[in-house]
């Protein structure tokens, strides 16, 4: 989760934002040779859903301007399962639609979760990474009737902790976030390629996944993933934490990348730990050789404990 937001104190480095009109999306990035089929009888303007394989239903949900085809190598090592990928809307090619006005992030996790009641799905098992995972965390806490049990991939639930520095006011905190919403969605062209691909560089070990990573981010809407930041940077998912009662597993990555916050590595443990200890059922575990996507960095570890919890029975129907 703390190269996530190493990608902030990269963007310091832009002296001003760019006043040149944004150009046109880049080309979306190919899907898996098998993407699944549209979810029948669903239309939204903020989620698509494309479902893939048969067996016990789970939902995957990926990060800030990611595509649904990070969940493919997972998919491909664990068969028996009915996918169901969510494709957020003004990520990695897919029109803006109503995320491109205002804030999205409960807006997207309620429309998921009308996509769960209309698709009459039981209480499936949820997974995010990133963005996915503060997703995750508002459907077990705020829909608590509609998840078997979640799984949270890097993702803190409330990140805001990180730009606040001794002796800031929330006005200063809040003019800092607003700051970078506007560098972001302002950058130029150069300014977001370059960006981008220095944050990718620290986001996976593995060289070879980092185009697709990148692709699907300059791919994806710029002011809705600027957004989608300030979103995360805002918000505060501490509470509903708490409200959490089906199983939840909290995986997340060595703490190499916290230096480059100011963060002592040594904390991180301390960090996740006390973020989630007011769900009752939280099980947090740090994921070793790993960088923020921990389906490419450590596929053996990851795997192992994605299968764990799929077999784990979760919340019944009341």
């Amino acid at each position: 989760m703390f190269r996530f937001l190493a990608p902030v104190s990269l963007a310091l480095a832009f002296a001003a934002p760019a006043l040149a009109a944004q150009p046109a999306p880049a080309a979306a990035p190919s899907l898996p040779a098998d993407p699944g089929t549209p979810a029948a009888n669903f239309t939204s303007e903020r989620i698509g859903v494309t479902v893939l394989g048969e067996g016990p239903d789970v939902i995957l949900i990926p990060g800030l301007s990611s595509l649904p085809a990070v969940w493919s190598g997972t998919m491909a090592a664990l068969p028996g399962y009915r996918y169901h990928l969510i494709h957020v809307s003004g990520f990695a090619g897919r029109p803006a639609g109503a995320n491109a006005q205002g804030s999205y992030l409960v807006p997207v996790a309620d429309e998921i979760a009308r996509y769960i009641r209309e698709a009459r799905l039981t209480r499936p098992a949820v997974v995010g990474h990133s963005m996915g995972g503060s997703w995750t965390i508002l459907l077990a806490a705020r829909h608590p009737d509609l998840v078997g049990k979640a799984m949270v991939v890097d993702m803190l639930p409330a990140i805001g902790i990180m730009f606040r520095r001794p002796g800031q006011t929330e006005e200063q905190v809040a003019a800092f976030i607003d700051q970078m919403q506007g560098m972001m969605a302002n950058a130029s062209p150069d300014q977001r390629r370059m960006f981008t691909s220095m944050s990718i560089s620290q986001m996976t070990n593995i060289e070879s996944e980092r185009q697709a990573i990148i692709d699907a981010s300059l791919a994806s809407d710029q002011a809705v993933s600027a957004q989608g930041f300030a979103d995360l940077a805002r918000t505060s998912l501490l509470e509903d934490v708490g409200r959490i009662r089906a199983p939840l597993v909290v995986l997340y990555t060595d703490p190499g990348g916290a230096a480059q916050m100011g963060f002592p590595p040594e904390r991180i443990d301390q960090v996740y730990q006390m973020s989630y200890r007011a769900a009752p059922h939280a099980v947090v575990t740090r994921v070793p050789n790993t960088a923020h996507f921990i389906m490419y960095d450590n596929p053996a570890f990851f795997q192992t404990k994605l299968r764990e919890f799929l077999t784990t029975p979760g919340t019944p129907r009341p």
